[in-house]
């Protein structure tokens, strides 16, 4: 799904983030980046997106090279993203509309089929995350953790196939970021998506990540990787095997500082 062969990436001020990079990740994959402030963390997750070119080398998704945006990676951020002047249930239709709603032949569908299948699975996601009583409300009307199942709903709706995430639940409250981490774990594995989620948080690395890449003091030249195989599942919260990945990634993080 994600190939880096030799990335080279460097701020304007010549700073160099990346400095032949390579790093694989395959399809159905569940990645964490961990790593202090000033990394590459997010950098890294924009390269991805499409939304910053690299200096050098080669980016590659899904055997295809990384040029601008590309349809099926869906990118969920920390401020949530959504516009305050619309309703929870236009925010979730905003990508299907914005795109236009394609047929399985990959072609536009006519007009009418294309309202009518916006608004189907519109609603779908909107039920499915429970969002149902609050599809009129604007985001100012409802909380940080319905903004952010907003925000899931709308990218999820575009069907993407890479699901990329910018630290989505640091500005949460910690029952509230608990209950969207273990959605986040469910539909992953109810879809079979490639995730990739950025984290300055040990413990949420280790809970999200069944791999953790750790970045640190730049340039970023090799992937440092953090095996984490118990991950994936919320009741992983409550066994040693994790107190033992928080231990092992804190390690990693002071070494790669």
């Amino acid at each position: 799904m994600i190939e880096l062969d030799g990335l080279t990436f460097h701020y304007p001020d010549g700073t160099a983030v990346f400095d032949g990079f390579s790093w694989r990740v395959a399809a159905g994959e569940a990645w964490a980046v961990l790593g202090p402030s000033g990394c590459g963390k997010t950098t890294l997750l924009y390269l991805l997106a499409g939304l910053r070119p690299a200096s050098g080398g080669s980016l590659r998704l899904a055997g295809e090279p990384v040029l601008r945006p590309r349809p099926r990676t869906g990118l969920i951020l920390q401020d949530f993203g959504l516009l305050p002047w619309a309703t929870l249930q236009d925010n979730v239709a905003l990508g299907l509309r914005i795109r236009g709603f394609y047929g399985p032949d990959g072609k536009h569908a006519p007009a009418g089929e294309a309202v009518t299948a916006t608004r189907q699975i519109t609603q779908a996601w909107i039920d499915r995350l429970g969002l149902a009583p609050l599809a009129r409300s604007f985001p100012s009307q409802i909380s940080g953790g319905q903004r952010q199942r907003t925000a899931i709903a709308r990218t999820l709706a575009l069907d993407p196939d890479l699901l990329l995430m910018d630290e989505p639940f640091a500005a949460l409250d910690a029952p509230t970021r608990e209950d969207l981490q273990n959605l986040t774990l469910r539909l992953r594995a109810e879809r079979g998506l490639t995730t990739l989620v950025v984290t300055h948080t040990i413990e949420e690395a280790a809970l999200l990540g069944e791999q953790v890449l750790v970045l640190g003091r730049l340039p970023n030249r090799a992937p440092r990787i953090v095996p984490n195989p118990g991950a994936g599942l919320p009741e992983f919260r409550a066994t040693p095997a994790f107190v033992r990945a928080c231990t092992r990634l804190r390690q990693e993080l002071e070494a790669a500082r």
